[in-house]
């Protein structure tokens, strides 16, 4: 990705996120002098440019995809913890069956100790920004429902149009799922982080608990099914 001369070929075009939402266009790219893509600048919607690191963008096509830095970030804690914990493992093996000397040991296995304590309290933080995103994401939802409470009582005393009705119904309610979709998302990688926080490098930490589940609101989902029905129908 980032030596793709075509990369330049983006530039103008919209991206979206991971969820399927509108970000902004690229609007350039860092590149060293030597020729590698180092970032790329987007244009938000607001107007304002934001720069991302060219490894978070993904083309499949026409479409152009920003991945998300949270779940980056983690994927570079849940790979390098287990791997330096395995190391210093085997340090110590190598310790006990004598083939290295005593000082050595202790010299490697105190670096090694350091990394660890360093990446476990940045991924704590991680982990901490993820809950923060998470609790946002519970946030958006519950405005979201109130907004379509909001839009049926408008709609039901004839306020809004039929027309004009579907149209907001469409677009919160696609708003909503990407939303449920980005949450669990976070989920699942908060999950994968306070596993490997806790020891535990299993591969299938997406079939266990999550470690902190964040309490949803009592706020019953949004009637999906009763409200398409109503999508269509024309007022008697």
């Amino acid at each position: 990705m980032s030596q793709n001369p075509s990369l330049f070929l983006s530039v103008g075009k919209q991206v979206k996120d991971e969820y399927g939402r509108p970000i902004g266009r690229i609007a350039s790219f860092a590149v060293t002098p030597n020729g590698i893509f180092d970032s790329v600048f987007v244009e938000r919607g607001d107007g304002k440019f934001q720069k991302h690191p060219v490894e978070q963008l993904r083309l499949d096509g026409e479409e152009i995809t920003l991945l998300s830095k949270t779940k980056s970030e983690a994927n570079v804690f849940c790979d390098q913890i287990p791997l330096i914990w395995r190391k210093d493992q085997a340090l110590k093996d190598l310790n006990e069956k004598k083939k290295i000397s005593p000082e050595l040991y202790q010299e490697l296995h105190n670096t090694f100790d350091a990394s660890l304590v360093r990446l476990k309290k940045e991924a704590q933080a991680l982990e901490d920004m993820i809950d923060t995103e998470i609790g946002c994401c519970i946030d958006e939802t519950r405005s979201l429902n109130y907004a379509l409470v909001h839009l049926e009582i408008e709609h039901e005393i004839g306020k809004v149009d039929q027309q004009t009705y579907e149209t907001a119904f469409t677009m919160i309610q696609e708003s909503i799922k990407h939303i449920n979709i980005e949450k669990g998302d976070l989920e699942i990688t908060r999950a994968k982080l306070s596993n490997i926080l806790l020891g535990d490098a299993s591969e299938n930490f997406a079939k266990s608990e999550t470690a902190r589940p964040v309490e949803t609101p009592e706020l019953p989902e949004p009637p999906v099914v009763v409200y398409v029905k109503e999508i269509g129908r024309t007022s008697g």
